[in-house]
């Protein structure tokens, strides 16, 4: 398979052309001659862009003589175009003038790290996002970001998918979108699932890692994910996405806008629809959502109105495959919603949700010094999971046995349904203010509501229990209110800028659970936190600095952990310093950084490796934890037509003093206690790679690696409860060119797991005591063999 690999590579290559040539140059402030860094400097009439670095320069390869045209543009400045004549490498600088007209990206820069920020960040363009938005997953869109593993349940990336960062799972990384939290605020997970294909909709992204700037919603542990949505185009534009490959995957998208009506005006939208059978049995996907965006631009202000919403049904995947299944070779099993020994399933064994989204956006330059960016926004979520359960007693659902003549029916099959209807809105909000050049001031803060309803219903039972169709048997609601508050200053002195960041955050959460006498009643919690963070950044150069920080950050129980306890039994808060320490390089031919990073936990609630009866993790507090580690991120253009990107991050997580409890065939608790072990599902080194070559213009071939070690799934460090490290390889083509009519026709195709690499991406685990003995009960999620997705792009 390898020799026919490189077979097909080299087929793939032609000569490299002979006349290859560049742009290059630097962007400042027309008035300061200060560099502008992030400036974004387009090819109106080539796919290429680039985005300027730390000291403004910018490098534009891999370009054929001819004539171009350049668009420079930065937020709070007047864009510029030039034309340029290419026969030889040109130098083209750029001096742009503050502009009078205000750009959206203010609505999210107030939580975004900078280029000078004592933050390890990565940034994502609109470029980055399309040429990896080939139908899978929101989640896989940041797979080669330092420190990250995604898996897939269905495994072949449609449907639910789940993230970690330096170790940490959805519920500890926080999300926005537009500066507004998307982390459910129950749970505190996030399901891109509920808004499929929200990356055709996506302009850019921001991943910080540890603690990371103040920002709204759920606190960040692992890392924040900064999202932001469609931005203004000048022109008017439709355009055709379709994808189509391996398990009966197809994704469909239209995306069109009119551009910028009368100077003032500008309108989009976004309709798609996704479906997939998956990889493993009975794992199928239908996924739909549309996006809808309207805008209007003064001189000083910017209004705009984001509608969108999403809908999934999944069939269940979400136990995984048992271990016995996957050794002996059926690595698809799913026994969710096994009915009898006939090998019968129940068809209806699937999840269903709808969300729609309201955001409401405001940006207004108050004067030459300060502005002002604020937010409304609703979001309504409504749906259920239906599934099939064997022999259930009928006392668990409030019902007493049925007598029919001399029996009497205790148990029953049954199919319910588990139904979760929430309402969230609120309103964000900061304000800018820099008096001078070397001094930067945001405050900022939101406040948010939350009511979730939680209903179930029996919708058929195998024996009669005289109740009517759609019997409810339970409902509790659950309430919080989220606000917080935060300002954060940057001032510089010389070469040296100083940061400082302070947070308010207050909690208020109402939900069923047990009271001291082990009695299901309301409950109430309160929690207040403050999180502070100071760092320094030193530039060395232009094209350099150093930084280091320090940084709290405290994070409450979610759901699971408060309604599965008692006041005598309640989970504490999670709290975490956080210290980074980096050095930041980019050259017009190579980049990159180094991290190290301790992150030092006091009661963090780690994950025991179990799931409960409705997937969700269970977890319990240590006193003492802490992963300690160091991260490497780098670019280098090997050769005119070649690039190299790699990142590494090489950690250690451990848990002090782990308290395991099993349970015997009777019941009875049987403790273990465990001095120094490593926490579950923190892998000690993941890696990843990815090799970019052009041989035509507009042509790319990548191929793309990504290497994570072994992971545990409990934290007792055991080896018969833990996943192998894999080291997995896929290949991306892509190729533009222009047609008749067309402005641009895109090609793609992307192979995963090119060499059938047999591996497991994340599991769980319920281990007991049987005999005397421990008896493991592992479940895996496999994950597909070579599989591909070839796409179409069409812009008009």
């Amino acid at each position: 398979m390898k020799k026919s690999f490189a077979a097909f590579i080299a087929l793939l290559l032609p000569v490299l052309a002979a006349a290859q040539f560049s742009i290059s140059g630097k962007i400042t402030n027309q008035q300061t001659g200060e560099a502008l860094t992030g400036t974004t400097i387009t090819l109106t009439n080539s796919a290429l862009n680039a985005i300027a670095g730390v000291d403004g320069k910018y490098h534009l390869d891999n370009l054929k003589s001819g004539t171009y045209t350049l668009k420079v543009s930065f937020i709070g400045y007047h864009p510029v175009t030039k034309t340029i004549t290419l026969n030889a490498d040109v130098v083209s600088d750029f001096a742009l003038q503050p502009g009078t007209m205000l750009t959206e990206e203010v609505t999210v820069s107030a939580t975004r790290a900078s280029a000078t920020s004592p933050t390890a960040y990565t940034n994502l363009s609109k470029k980055d996002i399309d040429k990896n938005n080939s139908g899978r997953g929101f989640e896989y869109l940041l797979e080669q970001t330092p420190s990250t593993v995604v898996s897939s349940n269905a495994g072949a990336g449609v449907g639910y998918s789940s993230i970690r960062i330096r170790g940490s799972d959805a519920t500890r990384i926080n999300v926005t979108l537009n500066g507004i939290p998307m982390n459910d605020a129950e749970d505190q997970g996030v399901y891109f699932v509920d808004l499929p294909d929200l990356a055709s909709s996506v302009d850019n992204i921001q991943v910080q890692r540890g603690v990371g700037t103040s920002t709204n919603g759920a606190g960040a542990f692992g890392a924040s994910i900064n999202i932001q949505t469609t931005t203004r185009r000048d022109t008017a534009y439709t355009e055709i996405n379709s994808s189509a490959g391996s398990y009966g995957t197809v994704k469909n998208t239209l995306n069109l806008g009119t551009g910028l009506l009368g100077g003032k005006f500008s309108f989009d939208g976004r309709a798609s629809e996704i479906t997939s059978d998956g990889y493993i049995d009975r794992s199928a996907s239908t996924l739909k959502s549309f996006f809808l965006s309207g805008a209007y631009y003064g001189k000083k202000s910017v209004l705009r109105l984001n509608v969108f919403s999403g809908y999934e049904k999944t069939h269940q995947a979400w136990d995984g495959v048992p271990e016995d299944s996957v050794k002996y070779g059926n690595r698809r099993y799913n026994e969710l919603g096994y009915i009898d020994a006939t090998n019968s399933y129940y068809k209806n064994q699937t999840d269903n949700y709808t969300q729609n989204y309201y955001q409401l956006l405001y940006n207004q330059q108050i004067s030459d010094k300060i502005s002002f960016s604020g937010a409304l926004h609703y979001t309504r979520g409504y749906g259920y999971y239906e599934e099939y359960k064997n022999n259930e007693p009928v006392s668990a659902y409030g019902l007493k046995p049925v007598i029919i003549g001399t029996d009497t029916l205790a148990n029953t099959d049954l199919v319910r349904r588990l139904w979760l209807s929430n309402y969230f809105y609120g309103a964000t909000y900061n304000f800018t203010y820099k008096p001078q050049k070397n001094f930067n001031l945001v405050v900022g803060g939101a406040y948010n509501e939350y009511k979730g309803d939680h209903y179930n219903n029996i919708e058929w039972t195998q024996q009669s229990t005289t109740i009517p169709p759609d019997y409810e048997y339970s409902r509790n609601t659950a309430k919080k209110t989220d606000f917080n508050i935060f300002s954060r200053a940057e001032y510089r002195v010389g070469d040296l800028i100083l940061y400082g960041d302070l947070q308010y955050r207050h909690i208020n959460y109402s939900f069923l659970g047990f009271d001291q006498n082990l009695n299901n009643v309301q409950q109430d919690v309160s929690l207040n936190f403050f999180n502070p963070k100071a760092g320094l950044t030193y530039e060395l150069n232009q094209q350099s600095n150093i930084y280091a920080s320090v940084a709290v950050g405290n994070h409450e129980p979610n759901r699971s952990d408060f309604v599965n306890s008692s006041p005598a039994s309640r989970p504490k808060s999670e709290h975490l310093t956080d210290f980074e320490l980096g050095y930041r390089i980019s050259q017009p031919t190579f980049g990159g950084s180094i991290n190290g990073f301790y992150m030092l936990y006091k009661n963090q609630l780690v994950l025991t490796g179990a799931l409960d009866d409705v997937g969700e993790a269970i977890r319990t507090n240590i006193k003492d934890s802490y992963r300690a580690g160091i991260e490497v991120s780098g670019w280098v253009k090997l050769a005119e037509q070649l690039t190299w990107s790699a990142n590494a991050s090489l950690s250690e997580n451990k848990v002090k003093n782990f308290n395991q409890v099993l349970f015997d065939e009777d019941y009875n608790p049987v403790n273990t206690q465990y001095k120094s072990t490593d926490i579950a599902y923190s892998p000690g080194f993941v890696g990843a790679s990815t090799i970019s070559y052009h041989p035509i213009k507009n042509g790319e071939i990548a191929f793309i690696s990504k290497y994570v070690g072994r992971q545990y799934l409990d934290n007792t460090s055991t080896l018969s409860r833990s996943l192998d490290g894999y080291f997995v390889n896929d290949i991306r083509l892509n190729y533009n060119f222009k047609l008749k009519g067309v402005k641009n026709v895109g090609i793609g195709l992307l192979v995963n797991n090119v060499f059938s690499k047999k591996y497991q991406s994340d599991g769980a685990t319920y281990p007991d005591i049987e005999g005397g003995k421990v008896v493991n009960y592992n479940y895996f999620f496999p994950q597909a063999p070579v599989n591909f997705l070839a796409s179409l792009n069409l812009k008009f």
